[in-house]
């Protein structure tokens, strides 16, 4: 078979071929080892979702229809690291557009065929043969696993590495801004935040990692175990399936370790939760009413989301946690318990089109869309400066 056949097989090389006239060597006989069951995450979840990778980008579409004549001249821009199907993106361009800014893009499902050049000498790339000159970068789901290849064959495992490098590289330049900079986000996993909460003054739940969630209880009651990473998995590009937190059943936990370490926290009774988008320093807080922790994934029409307000208190602790993570687009959730609010998390490439839709409210949106405006002009005036 050809290196292409094995390649495509999902084998790097061909087996090994005995010397000649050398003895062959038996192979040894498979393990006998009882299955183990699956993941207390993977049981009983049936959220999937099949994300497009068809460009619905405004600037876009106007762009490939040769409908801008562009002058040679590097062209200041706001490019994004995103996917296709990141619709907080693709109304950002069409609101940019409206005031006159360039936003380019660069999709991890669409990058494959992707005409690309970046100087490593001054703050310029080369997109479809357009010059730009990139002011902010955003990355938002730049996800690897959502490139179309198979990363086990070596091409497939090339490319994915190829685009890490890159795009890391991308989102840490110093010679453009950044909206969440990864130098800063990329170690902000759930249980540093957590801590940092806590140092900020809000409570937070009884937390404990481990592969043996039938043996934890935080707290010492009733626990939910939730994903220490993300909570979408993407096993094949485009194919996303949910891992959401779910109330702890030690009859399904069992003795058998997890094949990895978990999140099992303490349940907290509360009357609500509140997702509060931080946009710049401006709040806006939405409050959710739902019965299970996985229905606004699983059930959506069933859960209720209307505006709200927020203690002063709170607002202040926020704004710090946020400046002290240098966000400037992220979404906090916690959960109300009287009056008193228990963090759970911060989201950094966080979504609020749906909140907007369920609340009718498109709040969110408006200050993103004003934030972004206003710090591309402030560092396209301060670039002319110079």
């Amino acid at each position: 078979m050809s290196s292409v056949g094995w390649e495509q097989e999902g084998a790097l090389f061909p087996p090994h071929q005995p010397a000649a006239g050398s003895a062959p060597v038996a192979e040894p006989p498979p393990a006998t080892t009882s299955p183990r069951p699956a993941p207390l995450l993977l049981q009983g979840q049936d959220y999937y979702y099949r994300s497009p990778s068809t460009c619905l980008d405004f600037q876009e579409r106007v762009h490939e229809m040769g409908l801008v004549d562009d002058d040679g001249d590097p062209v200041p821009c706001v490019l994004v690291l995103a996917r296709a199907a990141d619709m907080e993106m693709n109304e950002l361009s069409l609101a940019l557009a409206e005031r006159g800014i360039r936003m380019a893009r660069i999709d991890a499902d669409r990058c494959l065929n992707l005409a690309l050049t970046v100087y490593t000498d001054a703050p310029l790339i080369e997109l479809d043969q357009r010059l730009l000159r990139p002011m902010l970068v955003w990355r938002r789901h730049f996800d690897l696993t959502a490139v179309p290849v198979d990363p086990r064959t070596i091409n497939g495992s090339y490319s994915v590495d190829q685009w890490r490098s890159v795009a890391n590289w991308l989102s840490g330049r110093t010679d453009w801004e950044h909206v969440n900079p990864t130098r800063a986000t990329c170690h902000l996993d759930r249980l540093t935040q957590l801590a940092d909460a806590q140092a900020f003054g809000l409570r937070v739940p009884r937390t404990a990692v481990t592969t043996q969630p039938g043996r934890t209880r935080p707290g010492g009651g009733q626990c939910i175990v939730k994903t220490a990473g993300h909570h979408l998995l993407e096993p094949r590009p485009g194919a996303l399936h949910g891992l959401f937190p779910r109330p702890l059943d030690t009859s399904r936990a069992g003795d058998v370790p997890e094949s990895a370490p978990v999140i099992v926290q303490q349940y907290v009774s509360a009357e609500g939760e509140l997702r509060v988008f931080v946009v710049g320093e401006k709040l806006i807080a939405y409050r959710v009413d739902k019965l299970d922790p996985a229905q606004l994934w699983v059930d959506p029409d069933a859960v209720t989301v209307t505006r709200a307000e927020i203690p002063d208190a709170l607002a202040q602790r926020l704004r710090a946690l946020a400046r002290h993570w240098k966000v400037q687009v992220a979404a906090f959730d916690l959960l109300v318990t009287g009056s008193e609010h228990v963090f759970l998390e911060v989201n950094v490439s966080c979504d609020w089109r749906w909140f907007e839709h369920r609340a009718g409210s498109p709040d969110v949106s408006e200050a993103v869309h004003e934030w972004v405006a206003t710090r591309f002009a402030e560092l396209r005036t301060a670039r002319s400066g110079r």
